[in-house]
């Protein structure tokens, strides 16, 4: 076999990723917040690109409604004062009262606080602070008694065992039967193995069970309840109106700042020298490559979203029940678009609609085949049908999922095995049938 050197040509047609183009496809993905981040980013690079600022506002129903009464926003302003968070550290010394306690316990007290997770959880070791501190075990552990008679009830415990303890004895210490299952059988009644229990203790079914929904009613995160934090609001992307004329789109543009063009920089430094016209042009390029990214971020956005409310136009005008089947691949098809446009494209964006604000993923959906294979139905239907099933069936004896497999195909006719009706089940936050028994 002869191997030589040889040349020729061939021709190919292939796409490259220049940067340009992968910061557009950056762009399209960007949700309100990211591009005006961005944009703010660019205009400190880019002396040629003027922003005016435009403060990102949530539309909220209710702060709309606030601005148009003044006089009732100018009598709550000295409300809003007082709405001042503090530290869990500070909610909690302030129910102590420090005057009778020496520097020592006043120490301990505060080390002992600072260990406690965002839930109120002591998370510390009590040798160990002891140690530290230079005091002695029994010091610290009457420090951490303390800390757990305080509001809320639970704070300060150890163990989720001990959380709840804590709460029955604050609440209601003459429930001598919850105590004692929280102390001395709390895996078994976790696992819900009552029998075990009830044979022991020599109690009925339905009062373990009654035991339960006391617990039920207890908070397993107290130190949760401290920290206040600020509200954060959605910001919509897209309103859908409904008006006389039908369904009516438009896009937020307001809510990003405005670029314009810095002319009065660039007039001042062009043919100062090439290298200063070459930093120009570039920069040039740059305003004309993101103006031109924006509007096609917009017409995007504007297009996937028109189609959207076209194939939707029964979520729109009566709600989330009447959502169909629907997928990005269908849309990416009728748009002459790729697929993991139409993915981008929705990606951390938000509809407000007649009936609420929606991220635009919640209008993709899976299909699930009907018996007869005429209909398809979404998947979001099927998760409120499985809800209503479990919310009227007998607490006493609750349906497993075969058995709601078989009342979706014999009354809805819908094609659902046995594991999507338990996926669906666990997405919902609904337990398992035996968890959800009753008893008389």
């Amino acid at each position: 076999m002869q191997f030589k050197a040889s040349l020729w040509q061939q021709q190919t047609t292939k796409l490259s990723m220049t940067h340009e183009l992968s910061q557009a496809i950056a762009l399209l993905q960007y949700s309100v917040e990211e591009l005006t981040a961005f944009l703010e980013n660019k205009s400190l690079e880019n002396p040629l690109i003027h922003l005016e600022n435009v403060t990102v506002q949530p539309v909220n129903p209710l702060i709309d409604r606030q601005r148009r009464k003044p006089q009732k926003m100018e009598k709550n302003w000295i409300e809003q004062i007082a709405d001042q968070s503090s530290s869990l550290e500070e909610q909690l010394i302030s129910q102590i009262d420090m005057k009778f306690k020496s520097t020592v316990q006043i120490k301990i007290i505060r080390y002992l606080i600072q260990h406690l997770d965002e839930n109120g959880y002591f998370t510390g070791d009590l040798h160990l602070i002891a140690d530290k501190l230079s005091v002695s075990y029994e010091f610290v552990e009457a420090g951490l008694r303390l800390i757990q008679t305080l509001e809320p009830a639970g704070i300060g415990a150890r163990s989720l065992q001990e959380c709840l303890t804590l709460q029955i004895k604050k609440k209601d210490p003459d429930n001598k039967m919850a105590l004692t299952i929280l102390q001395g059988y709390f895996l078994q009644f976790a696992e819900r193995k009552w029998k075990q229990i009830s044979k022991e203790l020599g109690v009925t079914l339905k009062e373990i069970q009654d035991v339960f929904d006391q617990i039920q009613l207890l908070n397993p995160k107290p130190g949760a309840s401290l920290v206040k934090e600020t509200a954060a609001y959605v910001v919509p992307d897209v309103i859908v109106d409904q008006t006389e004329a039908g369904l009516v789109i438009r896009l937020l543009d307001e809510l990003l700042p405005k670029i314009t063009f810095n002319d009065s920089y660039y007039k001042q430094f062009y043919n100062k020298d090439q290298q200063v016209n070459s930093f120009l042009q570039e920069k040039v390029q740059e305003y004309q490559w993101i103006v031109k990214s924006i509007e096609q971020r917009k017409e995007t956005l504007l297009r996937v979203v028109m189609k959207i409310v076209e194939k939707q136009p029964g979520f729109f005008q009566k709600g989330a029940t009447f959502l169909v089947p629907m997928t990005m691949k269908e849309i990416a098809t009728d748009l002459d678009i790729h697929e993991s446009t139409v993915s981008r494209t929705v990606r951390e964006k938000y509809v407000q609609t007649p009936t609420g604000t929606y991220p635009l993923k919640t209008f993709f959906t899976s299909t699930i085949q009907s018996v007869d294979q005429e209909d398809s139905i979404s998947s979001t239907h099927v998760k409120n049908l499985i809800r209503q099933i479990i919310d009227n069936e007998n607490k006493e004896k609750p349906m497993s999922d075969q058995d709601i497999m078989e009342k979706l195909k014999e009354e809805q006719r819908m094609d659902v095995s046995r594991r999507t009706v338990a996926k669906y089940r666990e997405q919902l936050g609904i337990p398992s049938s035996s968890k959800r028994k009753r008893f008389k």
